[in-house]
């Protein structure tokens, strides 16, 4: 029969239709014309991220910043907010709106236009991790930012309009909704039973084990109980802690590590498949966020969303979470 469970953080529901759940191995990608992207060429004349090819007017800063960059970051040559401006908001009756101003970057992730996190080392992922928060901690004394959003696209399904490994950075001039209802989800939980959602969540995957795939000194890797994909899986630190930009360095290399173990688990498992990862972290300058617990999602894109959806919010999963689980603890790396 199938079941519906709910996210015990968001308070958001799924089905597990696990009458008609596939097997785990059922979404390997196997199609015909499949390229890997370590087969790819290692460098690509047109493609703007390569060494060689940077488009300099666009360039905010290289890591390191003398000699060859390992990461760089520069400006997004179609951004959705503009740089300039003040966040005018206007009202009109029903019309509410605001000038789309804000910060929009791409983090290049490696000179090599045929590589991915997964197939780099975790001092390289480290790296990325660091940079991430380097701009972010730049675009937090924007006073026109009050959001980061923090994500990677990898494929054409996961949103990638280029194939060069890169991760992108928004600085908004609002909060989201989606971050604003979970921020107050976990509040009320923790007004109403005295204790943090996700710390509870930790504890039960710890003690359970079905749904673990890697358990670090800080951090704990795992298939979401109420995943509202196949393989939808979180990267939590086991430290309270709002905001990714706080991280400290001894914490972000054991997240490289972890987070690198995750991805070729998944690239190797699910033969390369499109993802989107994002990192989950509480607004800026807001002073009761200590009730927000940050974390990063792991989404491969082997399902996809349609009216159900749409119409009702919630997601049918056609997997188990514990057999995803299983699975990819299996994969070999």
């Amino acid at each position: 029969m199938p079941e519906l469970r709910q996210n015990y953080a968001t308070k958001e529901w799924v089905i597990i239709a696990s009458e008609r759940a596939k097997r785990p191995s059922s979404y390997v990608e196997n199609g015909v014309h499949k390229l890997l992207t370590e087969d790819r060429p290692e460098y690509d004349p047109n493609c703007p991220f390569c060494v060689g090819n940077e488009e300099l007017d666009l360039q905010v800063e290289n890591f390191p910043p003398v000699g060859p960059w390992k990461t760089r970051v520069v400006r997004n040559k179609y951004p959705a907010l503009s740089g300039d401006g003040l966040p005018v908001q206007l009202s009109d009756g029903v019309h509410a709106s605001i000038s789309g101003v804000g910060r929009h970057e791409v983090l290049v992730e490696h000179p090599r236009h045929n590589t991915t996190l997964a197939l780099i080392d975790p001092e390289h992922i480290q790296l990325v991790l660091e940079t991430f928060q380097q701009r972010g901690k730049a675009m937090s004394e924007d006073p026109r930012i009050k959001q980061i959003i923090f994500f990677k696209n990898h494929g054409e399904r996961a949103g990638a309009s280029l194939a060069h490994p890169h991760c992108q950075i928004i600085g908004m001039p609002v909060v989201p909704d989606t971050i604003r209802r979970r921020m107050l989800a976990m509040q009320q939980h923790v007004n109403e039973q005295g204790e943090n959602p996700i710390q509870v969540m930790l504890e039960e995957e710890l003690q359970s084990g079905e749904r673990l795939i890697n358990v670090s000194e800080h951090f704990v890797a795992f298939v979401l109980y109420a995943g509202s994909s196949p393989f939808h899986s979180w990267i939590v630190p086991r430290r309270p802690q709002a905001n990714f930009l706080d991280v400290p360095p001894a914490e972000l290399a054991d997240l490289a590590v972890v987070l690198r173990d995750m991805l070729r688990r998944i690239y190797y498992g699910l033969n390369d498949p499109d993802y989107n990862l994002i990192i989950r972290s509480s607004p800026l300058h807001e002073p009761n966020d200590s009730h927000f617990h940050w974390y990063i999602a792991m989404v491969p894109r082997l399902s996809r969303v349609a009216g159900f959806e749409m119409g009702s919010g919630m997601y049918i999963n056609p997997s188990l979470p514990e057999s995803c689980a299983a699975f990819l603890r299996d994969v070999r790396i």
